[in-house]
């Protein structure tokens, strides 16, 4: 479909399709912004893992949320099968065979990514009316989602929206200042070592702030972050495993400081506007760092080499001997599992040096 002909529709219904990781749904929300913006009376629906559902709890953007219960076959059939042709436009924000097929099978129009420069999926384009090829790569991911608001001929929004809770489902408060330390990100080629985290929290703990320690309820994590509190003081608060994220958000939001890997909780701190520190490593901070609170540009916000800051981000990068930061590969051992030499380098000063400047413009210290 040409591009003026698509720019033309008024969708009343638009699902957005979004099945990776838990950071890539929260990524997405500029753009659901965008078509709230441009369509304020459309019903906007998300098909999402089931598990990724709890970051878009209490978008006001959001009507429904459609969870993806089961990879199998047989259901993912039974779900196209209800959804065969009840959205005037859907959206794959996603270049796998999956998306594609829920928006082709979903949308009465249909957009989507498909992989770059590779002529094995060109099939795709012909069945889609508009298809972009995916440069995640060269852009940050929030732009190249926002790409779809070109064709549509709407204007973009550059708000990440963290999930929201309701007043009975608020928690309490730890009392005085605190920060908030994710340790554990889901693979371990993201990890900074031991020996960094405790030096980060004997920092703070001369500070007068109170450490908080969040992460997932999964055995092998809280196993390892019990053998760490261990070695922390007796007032480090662990609530590992114990919040939904919407309640995480309530927990970050007021804290003084959040320190993170590269993992989709850093992207959630980030977007409550509170100072936050990102330790990367292999990870290209030009295409995955944490989005700015009030950052609106069509350019990516950080270049791919160097510790650097924008509005409330500070990114930190490991460091290699051989110049291979950032490699964007899984790990020196090409594995989820392996260890990152370039994190496993990273010196304590590093991030200490940033959270004094942090705390240096932070009223009452």
């Amino acid at each position: 479909m040409p591009a003026s002909q698509f720019s033309n529709i008024q969708p009343k219904r638009i699902l957005v399709i979004t099945m990776r990781y838990l950071g890539d749904t929260l990524l997405v929300t500029p753009l659901i912004g965008a078509l709230r913006q441009a369509y304020p009376e459309a019903e906007i629906d998300v098909l999402l893992p089931a598990a990724n559902c709890g970051m878009l709890m209490g978008n006001r953007h959001v009507n429904r949320l459609i969870p993806l219960v089961s990879k199998d076959i047989l259901s993912f059939a039974g779900l196209l099968f209800s959804l065969f042709r009840q959205y005037d436009l859907a959206i794959s924000t996603q270049a796998g065979d999956r998306p594609l097929l829920s928006a082709l099978i979903a949308g009465k129009y249909s957009m989507g990514f498909i992989a770059a420069n590779t002529a094995k999926y060109s099939w795709k384009r012909l069945l889609l009316d508009s298809a972009l090829a995916f440069n995640v790569q060269q852009n940050h991911a929030v732009l190249e989602n926002l790409r779809f608001c070109q064709p549509l001929n709407i204007a973009p929004s550059y708000v990440l929206m963290p999930p929201r809770q309701a007043d009975e489902q608020s928690i309490e408060l730890p009392e005085g200042k605190y920060a908030v330390l994710h340790i554990m990100p889901q693979w371990r080629y993201k990890q900074w070592h031991d020996a960094g985290w405790l030096a980060v929290t004997e920092y703070l703990q001369s500070r007068g702030i109170r450490v908080v320690l969040t992460g997932s309820n999964q055995a092998q994590e809280q196993a390892m972050l019990t053998a760490l509190q261990q070695q922390l003081p007796a007032n480090v608060l662990n609530l590992a495993g114990s919040l939904s994220l919407a309640q995480l958000t309530g927990l970050i939001e007021k804290a003084t400081v959040f320190i993170g890997p590269d993992t989709g909780i850093t992207h959630l701190a980030a977007a409550t506007g509170i100072p936050v520190v990102a330790i990367f490593g292999p990870t290209d901070p030009k295409v995955w760092a944490p989005w700015p609170v009030g950052y609106a540009d069509d350019k990516s916000p950080f270049v791919s080499q160097g510790s650097q800051h924008s509005a409330n981000i500070y990114i930190v990068q490991g460091q290699s001997e051989q110049g291979c930061v950032p490699c964007q590969l899984e790990g020196c051992q090409r594995s989820r599992q392996s260890q990152s030499d370039c994190l496993d380098n990273l010196s304590a000063a590093n991030v200490l040096d940033v959270l004094n400047i942090i705390l240096s413009q932070t009223p009452g210290f």
